[in-house]
């Protein structure tokens, strides 16, 4: 899809220091990617009361060391 907007360059400047992209086009892709892995991520505090662990589980023998 094309589609015309206009960047805030110095944003588009840094992003492309921090990123593996060399253009333009494959900087926006990688930006949608990561927004849409972040989007997609489950907030921790979303599962507060949602895991029940066995009743016969030991954190402490988990630990190395």
């Amino acid at each position: 899809m094309r589609t015309n907007i206009v960047l805030d360059e110095k944003l588009v400047d840094e992003a492309l220091k921090l990123s593996s992209s060399t253009t333009k086009k494959d900087l926006i892709h990688e930006a949608l990617q990561l927004y849409i892995q972040f989007k997609r991520r489950k907030d921790i505090r979303e599962l507060k009361g949602k895991i029940r662990f066995a009743d016969d589980y030991n954190h402490k023998r988990m630990r190395v060391g």
